[in-house]
C-alpha cells in the first residue's frame, strides 16, 4: 500500500527542506570574501606550477591511498571470521589463510612494481 510510504516520503521531504533552509540561511550569513590566494588549488603543501596538461602528473600520493583502503578494507574481513572461526570449521580456517596469501601476493606486486617508493 502506498499509504506505508508516507512516513518515509515524510522524514525525506523534511529533511530536503531543511538541508535548503539551511544552505540558504548559511548563504546570507557567511562572510563573502573571495581573492586569488583564496581560490587557489591547494594539495599536499607543494605549490602548483604550469599547465596541469603540460606534463606529468605525479599520482603517487593517490595510488598508496588506493592501496591502504584496499589493504584495509579487505583486512576487515579478518574480524568476522575470526568470531566465527569455530561455526567453519577447518575449511574455512584454509580459506582465510588463501585469502591471506592472495592478499600478500598482491602486496608483494605493489612493491615489486615500485608502488611503494617514494623516490618516483
Amino acid at each position: 500500500m502506498p499509504i506505508d510510504y508516507l512516513p518515509v516520503f515524510l522524514m525525506v521531504s523534511a529533511v530536503s527542506v531543511l538541508a535548503l533552509v539551511i544552505l540558504f540561511v548559511s548563504s546570507l550569513v557567511r562572510p563573502s570574501n573571495p581573492y586569488p590566494e583564496k581560490n587557489r588549488p591547494y594539495e599536499c603543501g607543494v605549490d602548483h606550477w604550469g599547465e596541469a596538461s603540460a606534463g606529468l602528473f605525479k599520482v603517487h600520493y593517490f595510488v598508496i591511498a588506493i592501496l591502504f583502503v584496499v589493504f584495509e578494507v579487505e583486512t576487515m574481513f579478518l574480524f568476522p571470521w575470526a568470531v566465527v572461526l569455530g561455526d567453519i570449521g577447518l575449511f574455512g580456517y584454509i580459506e582465510m589463510f588463501v585469502f591471506i596469501f592472495l592478499l600478500l601476493v598482491g602486496f608483494v606486486y605493489a612493491w615489486l612494481k615500485g608502488a611503494l617508493d617514494w623516490e618516483h
